[in-house]
C-alpha cells in the first residue's frame, strides 16, 4: 500500500491525444470533457485561432483548432477527431484533435524539459518530453498555448460567458 502510494506521488496522469501524427499529453486535472465533433458555430470578427463556438450542456465555449495553432497542415475531421475541453486560468475552452487515445500515467523521472532547440518564446506551451519505452509523448502546458493578448481577445469577446439574452423593449 506504502509503495503504491510513493508510486502515484512521483508520477502524473495525462491524456494523450493525436495530432498530424504525434502523440501529445495534456494534465488530466485540466480536461474536463472529451466530446465527439460537433458543428461549430463560426462567429464573425472571432480572433483567428477561435474555430467558433459550441454548446456544451447550455455553455456556450470557443473552440480552437490546435492543427492550426501548432502550424500542422490542415486536415478532413474524421470520427476520431474530438473536441477536448480544458480549463485555461479558469476558463474553459474546447480544443480539436485528431483522436484521444488513452489516459496514462507518466513517471516523473521520464519526462525531460524541451531542447533547447525547440524551447523559446513561442513554446512555452511544451512542458516536457515523456521517453516511454517505446515512443515520445510531448507533453503540453495548455495554459500557455494561448497568450495573454489572445486570452484576452477572447475575455473581451465574451466567448467564456453564456450568451446574454437583451430585452427589446
Amino acid at each position: 500500500m506504502q509503495a503504491e502510494q510513493q508510486q502515484v506521488a512521483t508520477e502524473d496522469k495525462y491524456v494523450v491525444f493525436q495530432l498530424g501524427g504525434e502523440a501529445y499529453g495534456v494534465d488530466i486535472n485540466k480536461v474536463q470533457d472529451i466530446n465527439p465533433m460537433t458543428k461549430i458555430t463560426q462567429v464573425p470578427r472571432a480572433p483567428e485561432f477561435v474555430e467558433g463556438i459550441i454548446n456544451l450542456r447550455g455553455r456556450v465555449i470557443p473552440v480552437i483548432d490546435l492543427r492550426k495553432r501548432f502550424g500542422l497542415p490542415p486536415q478532413d475531421h474524421t470520427r476520431s477527431t474530438v473536441i477536448v475541453v480544458v480549463e485555461v486560468e479558469g476558463n474553459t475552452i474546447g480544443v480539436i484533435v485528431d483522436a484521444v487515445s488513452e489516459v496514462l500515467p507518466i513517471p516523473r523521472g521520464v519526462v525531460e524539459p524541451p531542447s533547447p532547440f525547440i524551447a523559446g518564446v513561442d513554446s512555452d506551451y511544451l512542458r516536457g518530453v515523456a521517453k516511454l519505452e517505446d515512443r515520445l509523448i510531448i507533453l503540453l502546458d495548455l495554459e500557455k498555448a494561448l497568450n495573454r493578448q489572445e486570452k484576452n481577445d477572447l475575455k473581451d469577446k465574451r466567448f467564456f460567458q453564456p450568451a446574454a439574452v437583451e430585452k427589446v423593449v
